[in-house]
């Protein structure tokens, strides 16, 4: 049970506790981190043994190697050095980039910023599971098309996309492949040989490690060029002094879920399928969205009619209960998850969203609890509608 200031946490999604194994792993008084990995002295030498241990053990875990893992700040960083980069490195090539219609805010505005400066950007629509058609997606495919960007598994509605027939169908076409792994990482096996992809991005924070580090995976032979220009860290790609820390901490979280992902994933998927069929046996109209099998272990995403989603956030969090909604709330207006539409929802549908995600201390009591306060909940917020 995780004690952050509520009970109950079951918002995994958006951000992981650090796990105490990596927090010791990372402990400033038993490394020498402090040295600047592109000096020549003993400390400086000292950090660099490390971020390269740490680069070997990032990369094991997808089966690349080493040289060709880039360490960043954030999967936002790493999303717009893929898109950007690649894009500004084969431009003569083309100027055509295929995402999909339920890519992360990150990768989207990226493409919008692309699209600004002259590229063209198709959005590839997905079907009411959140998945992308293998055969809309060979269509769409030009001679001019330099980057797919298609997400691994979805952070919203956890619906994981056929990656491995992507990636095939792209370096058929000649075409680089990007992946956001940001949710799947560490979650579901990955071979970047095996499943095609030429760049991947991935965040230690969704995975136990600490915030601050994150990850792009770029195949050797990838023209790419750097969004940020200093001092040549990471091969060029990514200047800045390296946070050498969190980039272990990165490691470590890597190390433990290559060990404990098979485990962990049937556990969570044994919980998470008891509280789909919970909640959909005690609460009418209740729709489960996303993928019914294809999904991440620990996801959760559920449709409530007649409910407003951050209505059912704030009853829960004075429950005890850490939730999410697919709703954006601004002072302006409440505007429905892009991800929601597209699977072809209606603005007062995806209105009411809620989503559960799990994680490594998630366990059968706090499923039952959830399981217990939710109809209530529901029902509450049902009878003073203005949806109905």
């Amino acid at each position: 049970m995780i004690k952050r200031g509520t009970k109950y946490y079951f918002d995994y999604a958006a951000a992981t506790p650090v796990d105490p194994r990596v927090i010791q792993a990372v402990s400033f008084h038993n490394k020498n981190y402090f040295g600047n990995t592109m000096s020549l002295h003993q400390f400086g030498q000292s950090a660099k043994n490390i971020l390269e241990t740490s680069r070997a053990i990032v990369a094991g875990l997808i089966k690349a190697n080493p040289e060709e893992i880039i360490f960043t700040s954030s999967a936002t960083e790493s999303n717009n050095l893929a898109l950007k980069g690649v894009a500004e490195a084969n431009h003569k090539k083309g100027k055509h980039i295929i995402i999909s219609q339920i890519e992360h805010p990150c990768v989207m505005e990226s493409a919008e910023w692309l699209e600004s400066q002259g590229f063209e950007i198709t959005r590839l629509p997905v079907d009411k599971y959140g998945l992308v058609s293998l055969a809309a997606l060979k269509g769409a495919i030009k001679s001019d098309t330099v980057l797919v960007s298609i997400i691994h598994a979805s952070n919203e509605i956890g619906t994981i996309q056929p990656i491995r027939a992507i990636g095939k169908i792209c370096r058929a076409k000649g075409v680089y492949f990007h992946t956001d792994a940001a949710q799947s990482f560490g979650k579901v096996p990955i071979n970047v040989v095996k499943d095609n992809i030429d760049l991947l991005t991935a965040s230690a924070h969704k995975m136990y490690g600490p915030k601050g580090a994150a990850c792009l995976y770029v195949r050797k032979g990838v023209k790419i060029e750097p969004i940020l220009h200093g001092g040549g860290q990471e091969k060029g790609l990514r200047s800045s002094t390296v946070n050498v820390p969190a980039i272990a901490g990165f490691a470590k979280a890597c190390e433990i879920c290559g060990r404990e992902m098979s485990h962990e994933s049937v556990r969570l998927i044994k919980l998470r399928n008891g509280l789909i069929q919970g909640v959909l046996k005690r609460i009418p109209n209740a729709y489960l969205l996303g993928h019914t099998r294809k999904r991440l272990p620990n996801n959760i995403n559920f449709r409530f009619d007649h409910v407003e989603g951050e209505s059912m956030v704030v009853q829960l969090d004075l429950l005890g209960i850490a939730a999410s909604t697919g709703s954006a709330c601004s002072s302006a207006k409440l505007e429905p998850s892009h991800v929601l539409l597209a699977l072809g929802l209606k603005h007062e549908q995806a209105h009411g969203s809620l989503r559960i995600s799990l994680g490594r201390w998630t366990k059968k009591s706090e499923i039952d609890y959830l399981l217990k306060v939710l109809p209530g909940i529901i029902n509450k917020l049902r009878e003073i509608s203005p949806y109905k």
